[in-house]
């Protein structure tokens, strides 16, 4: 199985949800690997088998047990970590790959996103068994759907289309295009220090950073990667360090504010880098 998305839980420090597929997410099925650091090292805690790859995975924020994943088959799964047996629920409404999936990171809501090579982002309330909103506009493929941090009810899409786009539940059409990369866009994320600023990664293996009252340039381009960026990730706890990982098999931390943005390269993988996630609880942890 090859490792496609990884997040800490927001509950549980060193408790990792692993979502995986055979061969590549070809063919085959996927696996929910739930794994936990404890004094033994690194243990198996559950492991959940899906008839067709696994892509993405998010924790619940009310739930610590609760976890959702996105599909090959177009579906998403509810799974509960206190229950050996799953999943306790599945949508199916995406017509292609469901390739992410993510929850809502405002306090006032419990709304998960997904995004679909079907071109259309989904607006789900995991209480209610269909989704409440679809959202077009994309003209290929949703690669990464993520939720502002800031900001209820906003979230930004990154397509094969080259755009980076942001999106307000309460209006169904798209609010702004940011025409990111001449290039497919793999990955996107919002700074959470300032509710302006996102980046993008792309298949050009450059990263660029938004802010939203200004797209006609990024506020900072950065350049190392030597194939396509597959995602990328702001620090919680430094405005200006991310880390990004890519197909050239490296994890490259950066921190924007510096002349020589590129803190280091890790190169401990021996295969297409595709999950990254920095700790919420240990500060150097990823």
């Amino acid at each position: 199985l090859h490792g496609y998305a990884v997040e800490f839980s927001p509950y549980c420090p060193g408790r990792v949800a692993c979502a995986a597929a055979q061969y590549y997410g070809m063919a085959g099925c996927g696996t929910l690997a739930v794994l936990e650091q404890n004094e033994a090292g690194i243990v198996l805690l559950r492991r959940f088998d899906w008839n067709d790859g696994l892509f993405d995975v998010t924790w619940s924020e009310n739930n610590e047990n609760m976890l959702i994943t996105c599909s090959g088959d177009g579906s998403l799964q509810i799974w509960d970590i206190a229950k050996a047996k799953g999943p306790l629920q599945v949508y199916k409404e995406h017509t292609l790959e469901a390739y992410s999936v993510d929850w809502s990171q405002t306090r006032g809501e419990q709304l998960v996103v997904s995004g679909s090579w079907d071109q259309t982002a989904k607006l789900w309330d995991p209480a209610v068994g269909k989704s409440l909103c679809t959202f077009k506009g994309h003209e290929a493929v949703i690669y990464s759907t993520i939720w502002s941090p800031h900001i209820p009810g906003c979230f930004a899409s990154a397509s094969g289309d080259q755009t980076l786009r942001i999106w307000d539940v309460k209006t169904p059409g798209v609010k702004l295009v940011i025409p990111a990369h001449q290039a497919e866009v793999l990955s996107c994320d919002w700074c959470k220090y300032d509710e302006n600023l996102l980046v993008t990664g792309a298949v050009d293996c450059s990263l660029k950073g938004w802010d939203l009252r200004n797209i006609r340039q990024p506020v900072f381009v950065l350049l190392g990667h030597t194939y396509a960026i597959r995602r990328v990730k702001f620090s919680p706890f430094h405005a200006t360090i991310l880390a990004s990982c890519s197909y050239d098999f490296t994890v490259r931390f950066w921190d924007f504010s510096k002349p020589n943005p590129l803190l280091e390269t890790v190169e401990h993988h021996t295969e297409f880098t595709c999950g990254l996630d920095l700790s919420l609880h240990n500060r150097g942890q990823v």
